[in-house]
């Protein structure tokens, strides 16, 4: 599967728009450059006053940054956006059924369609939760499955994020600077709202908590502190859902219960959205030096009374060996075929595979099977022929700690630059929520931009940037704008 042509989401080959960015067209046509400019400047601006940073664990200076806005909004069609949301629904049902099995009995794993080792070796594969019966039988309550678009109908799901997955706070206040940026350009597109995602949210976890709470389960957010990279958006969305922003020293267990330390005494808490690690967790049952968790958590939670979203153990399926098995895992727990291809890819554990991968470096991209944020990954075309041969060493030296891909020619859309306009490749993280009372997706998502020119890398800690993601109805076949020269 060889890279051809960049889809550009918005222009056509002849240098016409597409009918679904007609009026982007035109607000680009009419806008002088320096409006364009103005416009750029005072998002970061309102950025930089609302406070929305992050931090790059291993950074020398440890300085927060801003992650890079584009102003230009990325557009994908109602029509499309049905499919996309029936695949991630199909997806995360699988996920949740597959986590439940492989905690009990297994099924998959007897029948042979994943192998045991993938599972059982996988350092998130927690054995603590082997025989645990989850609230709700749900794991996955929060879930941010990446996808990337190649062409008119092709898209892909490139990786599926389960543990803690972040950026929401991004897509809400991505939009929120939209809104207030270009008030006109938005009122001309019937854009679905994401706006709703906190009470969509907290309707998820209070439908989640144990079965013998009552009706207003008292829910908090549970952080590892200030210094973490992600904690702007912790703090955001505790003040958004209205539930306490707690880290563990807030929290106690006493009788296998979980109580939140108050000024008016210990109060019971019913609900945890974690964004802590599993290591972290319990001092007793993982990592005896962890200061960040609650000592006595995973009693009280293999005991029923407190619900973690997500569930401990969740992190085996964002493994990128376990994904190349998601077509097979659809099959298996839904009898359906996967709505949503994977990304054709090598498993480098398997010889002929690893053979392959090694004669073709410099054409693929090697990712490690537990790496995050565009760690650990060779991009075979623009990189340096010593490290392509410092990869083709860690693969014969631990191959199945490897999976490769073909170098997609990830689709451009149109973003706002110094000196113009220019095409950059994107990807999509729709936000999937799971709760007793059904699924909700979230329409858009967080639309991430690879901000240098012909790279392929979107992630913040890499340099990426974002955009606001517009669902919008498909306007009626019309005359198709021309771009402006130049």
């Amino acid at each position: 599967m060889k890279p051809g042509p960049c889809f550009d989401e918005m222009t056509l080959p002849d240098g016409a728009s597409r009918l679904l960015y007609q009026k982007i067209a035109h607000w680009l046509a009419d806008a002088p450059p320096d409006l364009l400019s103005s416009r750029r400047a005072h998002a970061e601006l309102m950025f930089r006053r609302i406070g929305i940073t992050f931090a790059v664990y291993g950074d020398k200076d440890a300085a927060e940054r801003l992650i890079p806005f584009d102003i230009i909004p990325r557009l994908i069609s109602r029509r499309e956006w049905t499919r996309l949301e029936a695949g991630l629904v199909q997806r995360v049902k699988a996920l949740n059924l597959f986590l439940a099995d492989i905690y009990g009995p297994q099924e998959i794993i007897k029948s042979g369609k994943v192998p045991a080792d993938i599972i059982l070796t996988n350092p998130y594969f927690r054995r603590e939760m082997i025989g645990a019966r989850v609230p709700h039988d749900i794991y996955v309550h929060i879930a941010g499955i990446d996808l990337v678009r190649t062409g008119e109908d092709a898209f892909y799901v490139l990786e599926d994020n389960v543990r803690t997955p972040s950026g929401v706070s991004y897509m809400l206040e991505n939009r929120e600077v939209m809104m207030r940026l270009i008030p006109d350009l938005f009122a001309e597109h019937q854009v679905a709202p994401v706006e709703n995602y906190p009470d969509a949210l907290l309707a998820s976890l209070r439908s989640v908590a144990p079965a013998a709470v009552g009706s207003e389960p008292v829910i908090a957010l549970l952080t590892p502190g200030q210094y973490n990279s992600a904690y702007y958006e912790h703090s955001f969305l505790a003040d958004k859902l209205g539930v306490e922003l707690v880290e563990g020293r807030d929290l106690l267990v006493q009788d296998d219960k979980v109580y939140m330390r108050t000024t008016r005494g210990p109060q019971r808490v019913d609900v945890i959205y974690r964004r802590i690690d599993d290591d972290f967790l319990d001092p007793e049952a993982f990592r005896a030096d962890s200061a960040l968790g609650v000592p006595g958590l995973m009693r009280a939670y293999l005991a029923g009374n407190v619900t973690l979203a997500n569930a401990v153990g969740t992190g085996v399926a964002d493994d990128k060996a376990v994904y190349t098995y998601m077509p097979e895992i659809i099959r298996f727990y839904l009898g359906e075929t996967a709505l949503l291809d994977n990304v054709p890819t090598w498993r480098c554990r398997e010889p002929d595979a690893l053979s392959y991968v090694l004669d073709h470096l410099p054409e693929l991209v090697v990712k490690e099977v537990n790496g995050s944020g565009g760690y650990g990954m060779l991009v075979g075309p623009h990189a340096a022929k010593a490290q392509i041969a410092e990869f083709a060493a860690k693969l014969r030296d631990n191959p199945e700690n490897f999976i490769a891909q073909p170098t997609l020619a990830l689709s451009t859309c149109p973003a706002v630059f110094d000196k113009g306009v220019a095409p950059r490749h994107v990807d999509l993280r729709p936000f999937v929520l799971t709760g007793a009372d059904g699924i909700r997706v979230m329409p858009g998502g967080l639309t991430r931009v690879a901000m240098q020119e012909g790279s392929l890398v979107v992630n913040s800690s890499q340099g990426g940037g974002t955009k606001d993601t517009w669902i919008v109805e498909e306007p009626a076949a019309g005359r198709i704008v021309e771009e402006p020269a130049g």
